[in-house]
Order: structure tokens, then C-alpha cells, then sequence
């Protein structure tokens, strides 16, 4: 179906799958305009002396007459009701305006008399605003209240009132229309991705329960048996990460594993971005993660950032553990901030050493932890001790990143 541009007109979305808010005020409108008859038909057989062609006029209210009660069910739902439609209801309208002023006695005409179709036209104007919006039924006001003028062959105060109302009614009612339409689709795409997170969610439970925990207790068994039994243990947990990651990323395509570095982060550094996300590629056979179950939402700059400090902490394992090394990354998700902590068992060091590392030029953490932190208004606590393993703690302010959009 088109609008009266020709555009594509877009289907309101029937939240729930049973219910428009449009519906009602179609039911409406087709009410109006059989109401409106029956007022129009009581103002001429009251002001039937005024005429010169009575006959005439009495022909054109039975049409009016037919044709709207006709076509009660083509404007009872938007479905029926298309642009032919519309513009003939409105070329009726406009017909019978322009009549008056041929069957109507000229003095009668000139005083102001009401014309043949009266407040019916504006049956018309709202049927334009239902369908298309506010654009539409301007469109429409227009052309009853031109044909107003021509019909009164004067604009006066009493028609321009009467032109003015019908606009604004007009408008008023498609601009409603317009937002009604943009919240149900709004509302209908909020429950679907509602209906597909529980879905995702129900789905990634079962695996957890089952699936998940059998490649778990694959893999311990046959590093404990070793010999062929460790090369199974190997696949089961390769395929145990790729399920994860899969999971997390919500049942999309998981992305190959490779070095450890963060997503590219969107164009619109605003737009809120899942952290879960962009740091289910980091985890392998030798990173956990372990994250919330449900989405950990910041701007997408500022998880981009995140994410790529968390690659820099596990790069620096890498470096001086060893490439072996086992590495746990944490994912909180408090009322006013993000924590995400990178832990590992290795040697340990003086925090001595990276006030002196800088010194000497090295600014990995420096810059790649710490300074991506600081600019997002966070902060990074490097805690280790010789012997005792390194952790990471990173701590992005949700208060701060809101400010920022």
C-alpha cells in the first residue's frame, strides 16, 4: 500500500500481534462520516427553501448518501482503505461544496449558508490523516478549504475559521497518528528482541547444563589419562571455547581465534555496546572469562577502550609468564561502574619495576592500560607481589560514560 506521495507506506505493527492503536480511530472516523450525513441531510431538509434546484441537491445527498454508507467497511481498517478510495471520498466532498454555490439561491450564498455536504467534509480530512499522517491530511484541508472559498467567492472571517479548524484537526490528528505508528514499532521490535534474549537465554542455559559440562569433564579426564586421551581432551576444549564464545555473542557466528586484541568498535561511539561481546574472542584454552549473564552495556567507545586495555593486561602475560600461561579474566557489573580484573598465577613483581619501566621508555602499561582508563575517566590498580601472581583491576564509571552522550 502507498501514502498519497507514493512512497512506500509502512504497515503499522499490531503489538502482540493482535492490536492496533490505529484501529480504533478508523472505527471512529467511519462513524464520523455516517454521522456527519445524517447532520448534513438535517441542515439541507432544513434549509431546503434556500434553493433554487432542490431536486438537484436532493440528488446529490442520496449519492453522498449511497456512497457513504457503502463504504462503511472500506473505511472501518486501514487494510481496505487505499489512496482511490480517499480521493474519491474527497472529490464527493469537494463536488457538493462547488454544487452549492449552482443549487443555492446567490443570496443565500453570499449570507454564508452552510454548504451541502457541511462538517461531512472533514470526514474526508481524517481519513487522509489516518492514512498517511499529518502531510496527507494537510493536503486534503487544503483542497476542502480552497473550494470553501471558491464556493463562499470570498474569504472571509467565518471561512477562514472554518478553514483553520479543519486544518489544525487535520494535522493535529495525523501527527498522532505519525508517532502512534513510530511507538508500535518501536514497542514491536522491543519485544522481539525481548522474545529472542529469553530465547538465547534459554537455549544457552540447557547447553550450560549439558552440553558445556560434558566437553568440561572431556577435557580433565583425558589430561589426567593422557596419551591419545590428552589429544581429546585438546578438541573437547577447543570446541568447549568456541561453544562459549558462541553463546556469548548471541548465537551469531563465533570469530576465529587469533592474537589477542579487542573488536573494532562501531562508527557511533554512543551507541551501547554489550562488553561481553568484545571480549568472548579473548578467551581460549588458556583464558577463562567469566561474565554476567546478562548484558554488560556501555558506550561503545568506551567498551571498545575497555576491551582492548583487558588485551593489553593479557598481552603482558603473555610476555613475562610465558605464552602457556593461564590467565582468568573478571567481569562485574555494578549499579555505578564496570570491573573487569585479569588475574594470573605467575611470578609476580616489585611495583617498583613500572614507575622504572616507563622511565626507560617501556609505556605498555602506562599508555595501553592506564591511559585508555584515564581518558575514559576509570582507573587501573595493578596489584602483584614477587611469587604471588599479577591482577588487573579496570574500573569504568557508568555515570561518567552517560554524561559523555
Amino acid at each position: 500500500m502507498e501514502d498519497v506521495g507514493g512512497k512506500p507506506r509502512s504497515a503499522a505493527v499490531a503489538v502482540g500481534g493482535s492490536f492496533s492503536v490505529e484501529q480504533p480511530l478508523w472505527i471512529a472516523i467511519s462513524a464520523f462520516r455516517v454521522l456527519t450525513l445524517l447532520y448534513a441531510i438535517g441542515r439541507y431538509a432544513q434549509h431546503e427553501q434556500h434553493y433554487t434546484n432542490m431536486l438537484g441537491a436532493w440528488i446529490y445527498m442520496g449519492v453522498l448518501s449511497v456512497w457513504t454508507l457503502g463504504t462503511v467497511k472500506v473505511f472501518w481498517s486501514k487494510e481496505h482503505c487505499g489512496r482511490r478510495w480517499l480521493f474519491a471520498d474527497l472529490a464527493l466532498v469537494v463536488l457538493g461544496i462547488l454544487l452549492t454555490r449552482a443549487f443555492d439561491a446567490p443570496v443565500y450564498v453570499h449570507d454564508g449558508d452552510v454548504t451541502l455536504p457541511t462538517i461531512r467534509a472533514a470526514g474526508s480530512v481524517l481519513g487522509f490523516a489516518a492514512y498517511g499522517g499529518w502531510l496527507p491530511a494537510a493536503f486534503a484541508g487544503t483542497v476542502v478549504g480552497v473550494a470553501n472559498v471558491i464556493e463562499a467567492g470570498k474569504l472571509d472571517s467565518s471561512n477562514l475559521h472554518n478553514i483553520v479548524l479543519l486544518l489544525l484537526s487535520g494535522v493535529a490528528i495525523g501527527f498522532v497518528i505519525d508517532l502512534a505508528r513510530k511507538s508500535e514499532e518501536t514497542l514491536a521490535r522491543a519485544l522481539e528482541i525481548q522474545a529472542a534474549t529469553r530465547e538465547r537465554e534459554r537455549l544457552a542455559r540447557d547447553i550450560h547444563d549439558g552440553v558445556l559440562q560434558v566437553l568440561s569433564l572431556v577435557k580433565r579426564r583425558g589430561l589426567e589419562l593422557g596419551g591419545e586421551a590428552a589429544e581429546i581432551a585438546s578438541l573437547a576444549g577447543e570446541q568447549e571455547v568456541a561453544l562459549r564464545r558462541l553463546i556469548t555473542s548471541g548465537l551469531g557466528p563465533a570469530e576465529p581465534a587469533g592474537p589477542v586484541r579487542a573488536a573494532e568498535a562501531p562508527v557511533d561511539p554512543s551507541t551501547p555496546q554489550d562488553l561481553r561481546i568484545l571480549l568472548a574472542p579473548l578467551s581460549d584454552q588458556r583464558v577463562s572469562v567469566a561474565q554476567p549473564g546478562t548484558a554488560v552495556l556501555l558506550p561503545a567507545q568506551a567498551a571498545s577502550e575497555l576491551a582492548a586495555a583487558v588485551g593489553a593486561a593479557l598481552d603482558n602475560v603473555r610476555q613475562h609468564v610465558g605464552e602457556q600461561a593461564q590467565a582468568w579474566i573478571l567481569v562485574e557489573d555494578e549499579p555505578d561502574s564496570v570491573i573487569v580484573s585479569v588475574r594470573d598465577e605467575g611470578p609476580g613483581f616489585d611495583p617498583a619495576r613500572l614507575a622504572e619501566a616507563e622511565r626507560e621508555g617501556r609505556l605498555g602499561v602506562s599508555q595501553s592500560i592506564r591511559g585508555r582508563l584515564r581518558d575514559l575517566g576509570g582507573s587501573a590498580e595493578i596489584f602483584s607481589a614477587a611469587g604471588q601472581g599479577t591482577e588487573v583491576e579496570l574500573r569504568v564509571p557508568k555515570q561518567r560514560q552517560q554524561s559523555r552522550q
